[in-house]
Order: C-alpha cells, then sequence, then structure tokens
C-alpha cells in the first residue's frame, strides 16, 4: 500500500526538518519528503494535511495500562486504544500490574496483547528489583531480550543509595535507562498533597517539595558515580529541575519528564476534595509551576509523559485520604499542551515534537521512532494546531473516568494518529479523508 500525506507542514527535530513537504508511506515505512508541487506518485492513496502538522509519532514514556491484573481498571487494548485517541503511537507500559513485571514472561504477555489490539505499539518497563519491593535486583537482562526498554519500580521508590547504585550499574550493562519516581517516604510520611498553604487550610496531611528533591539530588549523584542513564520520573518541584539542570551542566547522563497536570493545576485545585486532584507527586503551588515552565522553555527537560493511571468511579469516589493516587492522560495531554504552552508562547510547535517523540525515542533507544527519515517505521501523528474541541470523558476509549479535565476546552488536537502506515485514529471532528483509507483496526 503506498499513502501520501500531502501538502502538510513537516516538523521532524531529529532532522531539522521544519517546512512545508509531502510525505511518502509504502508498506509502512517511509519513504521521503516531496515537494507540495510534486504529482501524486503512481497507485497512491491520499491524505490531505492542508492546515495540518505532520510529525513522528508521539511516544508516551509513562502509562499504568493495569493488565494484568487489575482490568477493571484498564487493559492493553483500552489503554493503546485510549492512545491513538490522544495522537500516541507509541506508549511505555509501567510494571505495577499483578504480577509485577520483574520477569520475562510478563514482558512478554504484555506485547503480545498489545500485538493483538493492533492498535498504539506498547514497550514494557520491567521492575528494578523483584516485586518492586526494593531488597533484590530482578533479572534485567532477561527482560530486556523479552523486550523491555527501561526499568523502573515506579510508585515504589528505590528506598536506598545503596541498592540504586547497584541497579544503576546493573541496568548499565545492559544499556537500560534507570526510570526513578523520586520521593522520599520518610519525608512523604502518608502525606495526601502538596504540603503548603493549601494543605494546611484544608486539613490533609502534606507532601514537602523535600520528599521528591532529595532522591533527585541523590539520583543525579549517583548517575555521576555510576555513568549509568537514569532518567527522573514526572518532576513536580523546583528543586527537582534545578538538579536535573545541574546534572545536564556537568553532561551527565540524566534526563527527566513532566506530566501535563502538573503544569496546568496548582494544589489549589484540591479546594473541593475532589479526587481527580489526588496524584502522585501531588499538585505543587505557581512557584513550581513556573519552574517546569522554565525547564520546557530552556530544554531542561526532555519529556512530556502523562503518567496515565485508571482507576474505577468506585475507588475514586471514597474520602479523599482513602482514594488511590493518580489520573487518566493519554487523551488530555496533546490538548493542553496545545493550549497552556504552544498557544501561550511558552514553546514552539518544534519543541512540542521534540518533547512527545525525538526525545522519547532518543532516551529508550527507540531507532526506528521519533523521526520521519527514509526507511523509519511509518508512525505519524497529525496535528491540526486550530480545532478547537471540548473534552468529554464520557466519550473517552479508556476504560476509566478519572480525570479533572472534563469539560476543558482546547484549541489544538491530534486529528490523526497512523501505527506503521495505517490510519488507526481520525479525530472525530475531522472528515477529509476518503473512505477507502479507513481498513484494518480503526479507532474513531
Amino acid at each position: 500500500m503506498r499513502l501520501l500525506i500531502a501538502n502538510g507542514y513537516v516538523i521532524d527535530p531529529a532532522q531539522g526538518t521544519n517546512t512545508g513537504k509531502n510525505l511518502l508511506i509504502e508498506d509502512g515505512r517511509l519513504v521521503g519528503l516531496s515537494s507540495h508541487s510534486d504529482g501524486v506518485p503512481e497507485g497512491a492513496e491520499v491524505f490531505d494535511a492542508t492546515g495540518l502538522v505532520v510529525a513522528p509519532g508521539f511516544i508516551d514514556m509513562h502509562v499504568h495500562l493495569r493488565e494484568p491484573g487489575h482490568e477493571y481498571k484498564e487493559t492493553i487494548a483500552s489503554g493503546a486504544a485510549a492512545a491513538v485517541a490522544g495522537g500516541f503511537t507509541t506508549v511505555c507500559a509501567m510494571p505495577n500490574t499483578d504480577p509485577i513485571n520483574d520477569n520475562a514472561a510478563v514482558t512478554r504477555f504484555v506485547i503480545e496483547q498489545a500485538a493483538r489490539a493492533g492498535l498504539a505499539s506498547v514497550f514494557p518497563i520491567g521492575a528494578i528489583t523483584k516485586n518492586s519491593d526494593g531488597t533484590e535486583l530482578a533479572e534485567m537482562g532477561e527482560m530486556k531480550d523479552a523486550g523491555i526498554v527501561a526499568v523502573s519500580d515506579d510508585g515504589r521508590p528505590v528506598p536506598t543509595a545503596g541498592m540504586m547504585r547497584r541497579a544503576m550499574e546493573y541496568a548499565r550493562g545492559f544499556d537500560l535507562p534507570v526510570i526513578d519516581h523520586c520521593e522520599d517516604k520518610s519525608l512523604a510520611r502518608g502525606g495526601m498533597m502538596h504540603e503548603g498553604h493549601w494543605s494546611l487550610v484544608l486539613g490533609l496531611r502534606g507532601v514537602p517539595a523535600a520528599a521528591e528533591e532529595v532522591d533527585a539530588e541523590r539520583n543525579c549523584l549517583l548517575a555521576e558515580l555510576t555513568g549509568a542513564r537514569v532518567h527522573l520520573a514526572h518532576v513536580s518541584t523546583r528543586g527537582a529541575i534545578e538538579a536535573v539542570r545541574r546534572a545536564k551542566e556537568k553532561g551527565l547522563p540524566v534526563t527527566c519528564e513532566v506530566a501535563p497536570h502538573h503544569w496546568t493545576l496548582t494544589d489549589e485545585a484540591v479546594s473541593d476534595y475532589d479526587t481527580n486532584t489526588k496524584m502522585s507527586p501531588p499538585l505543587r503551588s505557581q512557584d513550581h509551576i513556573d519552574a517546569l515552565l522554565e525547564g520546557l522553555r530552556d530544554g531542561t527537560v526532555d519529556a512530556i509523559a502523562t503518567d496515565h493511571a485508571p482507576h474505577h468511579a468506585d475507588e475514586k469516589e471514597l474520602e479523599y485520604d482513602q482514594a488511590p493516587f493518580g489520573i487518566v492522560g493519554l487523551e488530555t495531554a496533546v490538548g493542553l499542551a496545545m493550549e497552556r504552552l504552544v498557544n501561550q508562547g511558552v514553546i514552539s510547535l518544534e519543541r512540542l515534537v521534540e518533547l512527545c517523540s525525538t526525545n522519547p525515542a532518543r532516551i529508550l533507544n527507540l531507532e526506528e521512532r521519533g523521526t520521519l527519515r527514509a526507511g523509519a517505521r511509518a508512525d505519524l501523528t497529525i496535528l491540526d494546531p486550530e480545532l478547537a474541541w471540548t473534552f468529554e470523558v464520557s466519550r473517552s476509549k479508556s476504560k476509566s473516568r478519572n480525570t479533572p479535565f472534563d469539560g476543558f476546552t482546547f484549541r489544538g488536537a491530534a486529528v490523526a494518529t497512523l501505527v506503521g502506515g495505517r490510519i488507526v485514529y481520525l479525530h472525530p471532528d475531522y472528515t477529509r479523508v476518503i473512505e477507502s483509507h479507513r481498513a484494518g483496526t480503526f479507532v474513531s
């Protein structure tokens, strides 16, 4: 099959491309770029991308797909459907399933389930320690052979510097990045929200920014000691951003991500005790948001990741201190980035593509993704920067509905998602693609 993405504006930071071009796809691979004035190649169907931005497929480095073990919250298939509806062609699944992904068998299961769904590609992230309990290293080599792209104990931070050093040294031997949720549990001590003015007003136990910053500093120091690649998950504080900035200035292999909710909402959003504002790390004060925005602007932040964390409605309807942490985010991330970052002049569209595609592919060594070079896998995210739309959680592809962004309006959306050259999602407000393109598994 040949498909020409015609008349679009192509952005590919990996190649320094930022211009109007056509893009030809053949048999799931990118053939190359051509001028808008060139004709349609023989036998090619045409996707008219006039007024649209064509980018390498977006990659979410941090999602929770809940399968195996908690399929009532999310399955790999439903999470993949939410991913492509949000413009993500690839997602990386955290290991906190049941059983935990600390062995090759679970890794293979996740990959097989994703292949059956036939939507977004899913790359598993393996546990750092067996059962993610922080005491004994998992078999990273076996999991890498089975398909993991990184290791993390996710919401269970590696508890000691000694164990983290061992993990970094072990992971370095397999060229796997170590992803850490930075939180000193002795400082967090059961907190429900950010420690500050609003936690005092609301009478909720707070988590100080220092709980994140202590572990961020530790991990950066250990990266220098071990030479291992270290990635800080969902950074939310000024001090953590500054730790990463200093590490980068030293040339250390340290990267980080931020989640949309952390640069969109402050801890004041907790004031009505809506459990959809409860997440870990917690929503922070405006000073911390300002630091995240500066990190996005100046290159300190490497990636935007959703930390998509589905929970059943019954769980989120508990009292605030009893409800689980986390929100869904795959279908709102691009809208929030367009509305709050690009449209407000914080970053450019090219920088957005870098954060959502180029850099995640580089960090995770996904060589066939994150670029539009000839021969690369034909994963594309096509954006309409001007499309006005409203997120209605009742129409979400996810099995869960735990979001604070229901009813939010945006300008800018992913209107088409292509995985391996197949159009697997079209935005319901976008109608320019002919019916013959709607072959195979397709989400609308």
